[in-house]
């Protein structure tokens, strides 16, 4: 089974990418062929400054080995060292209904946010179809916000193998229910464009007052208070064992616990959890030859893919 995912270097990764994206693509390893992109060309739509979209590349990259990538396990590149799918996107674009791209709800809720109407923007998921056909993934894991893009990608798929030939794989989607949203300071989704988010990698004295000015209710220390109704609560479930989990819930149900301590416990499971990643990633960052060469490797894997399939595209459509 082929599976592949992409994120954006749009900005620092946070606790809110780890969770939600970082750690399922990584866990990934273990389970198939495995081809994980960073989307530097997607970034464009957004990142408009040159210094910044490189130095956001590079951040993600040492991230992703720093939080445990195997490069011999996953091919790990940047989109924009894999041309062949920007030709295949044109391809892809002659198939694509007007209405279909209309219909994406992803361009709406961008646009309604203030994100400049473009075409790249506009025409975002005939990239991102692109770039799973490319290597012909069987699977992709999305978030439910993308997942409307996996069904373009298959709408697409089919349509350009009903017209021209079985040239692609059908993806399906793979939806992860089981990861919870990741709440912010304020209980929103965790998000840099909210400035609600704690940095993976950031200054740990900022990081830790960030964990301080959790948002909270006005419960007095000593009345008994419900965790599942806590944001700090909620972001400790993700780093601590059920054995800590349940020693926590039970200090909240008890009284006499604040959330001052609680956010302290919190704090310490962050560091804890983060520190031998941070070890890492400091000692990748004086080593930017060894990541270089571990993206230029990846993506010459992932050119070999998408040699063959736009190789196929081109033949289907009378190119060759």
């Amino acid at each position: 089974m082929r599976i592949l995912s992409g994120i954006q270097p749009s900005g620092k990764l946070h606790l809110g990418n780890y969770f939600g994206m970082m750690k399922p693509a990584l866990e990934l390893q273990e389970k198939g062929d495995a081809f994980l992109f960073i989307a530097n060309y997607h970034a464009l739509t957004t990142v408009t400054d040159a210094a910044r979209l490189r130095t956001a590349t590079w951040d993600v990259a040492l991230d992703f080995l720093a939080c445990g990538l195997d490069p011999d396990r996953t091919v790990f590149f940047r989109q924009s060292d894999v041309p062949e799918v920007t030709e295949l996107s044109w391809l892809l674009s002659v198939v694509t209904p007007m209405g279909l791209l209309e219909r994406c709800h992803s361009y709406k809720d961008k646009v309604a946010r203030g994100i400049a109407s473009n075409h790249g923007l506009f025409a975002y998921p005939v990239l991102m179809a692109a770039d799973i056909l490319a290597v012909q993934s069987n699977l992709v894991p999305v978030g439910r916000d993308q997942k409307q893009h996996v069904e373009v990608t298959r709408d697409l798929a089919i349509k350009f193998n009903n017209q021209y030939g079985p040239v692609f794989t059908i993806p399906e989607p793979s939806i992860r229910d089981e990861v919870a949203v990741v709440p912010g300071l304020d209980g929103e989704k965790m998000s840099k464009s909210y400035d609600n988010h704690i940095e993976l990698f950031g200054d740990e004295k900022e990081a830790r007052s960030r964990v301080m000015r959790i948002v909270t209710d006005s419960t007095p220390l000593e009345s008994p208070k419900n965790p599942d109704a806590c944001r700090v609560f909620a972001l400790y479930k993700l780093f601590a064992t059920p054995e800590e989990l349940q020693a926590m819930a039970d200090r909240y149900r008890a009284g006499g616990f604040g959330y001052g301590e609680a956010k302290k416990a919190l704090w310490v499971k962050i560091q804890e959890t983060l520190a031998p990643f941070r070890h890492r990633r400091e000692e990748l960052a004086r080593q930017p030859d060894f990541v270089e060469s571990i993206l230029r490797q990846g993506a010459a894997r992932a050119r070999a893919e998408a040699r063959r399939t736009l190789a196929a595209a081109r033949r289907a459509m009378g190119l060759d």
